[in-house]
């Protein structure tokens, strides 16, 4: 079974930076994406890539501000945030897929996420 861990939320004010990794245990998947859920919203899509040649896709609220990449090297997904809004708040999780989907119900391992509070 696969094991995610995520690191590297916290508090930042509006405008600031952070980086989320995402650590997997092992890499038999193709695909890692993050996804996030706020307070009393469902769970959605944010980004995602795929292991081998680097693809990425985004969510359309998080384009140019977020960049998804990885390392193969370390099993490893990073998420770099920039231009932190108060919207963009919420628990982030990285999870694995071997398709190329968006839905969070394609996805098979899940990490326990790590909350990201953006003050303004």
């Amino acid at each position: 079974q696969v094991q995610l861990i995520e690191s590297g939320g916290g508090l930042v004010q509006a405008g600031g930076s952070l980086r989320l990794s995402c650590v997997a245990s092992e890499r038999s998947f193709y695909y890692m994406g993050w996804f996030r859920q706020a307070p009393g919203k469902e769970r959605e899509f944010v980004a995602r890539i795929n292991w081998s040649v680097g693809r990425t896709n985004y969510a359309d609220s998080v384009k140019g501000r977020f960049t998804i990449s990885r390392d193969n090297a370390k099993n490893t997904v990073y998420l770099q945030m920039n231009s932190l809004e108060p919207e963009d708040t919420a628990v982030y999780y990285c999870a694995s897929t071997n398709v190329p989907t968006t839905n969070r119900a394609g996805y098979d391992y899940w990490g326990q996420g790590t909350q990201v509070t953006v003050s303004s």
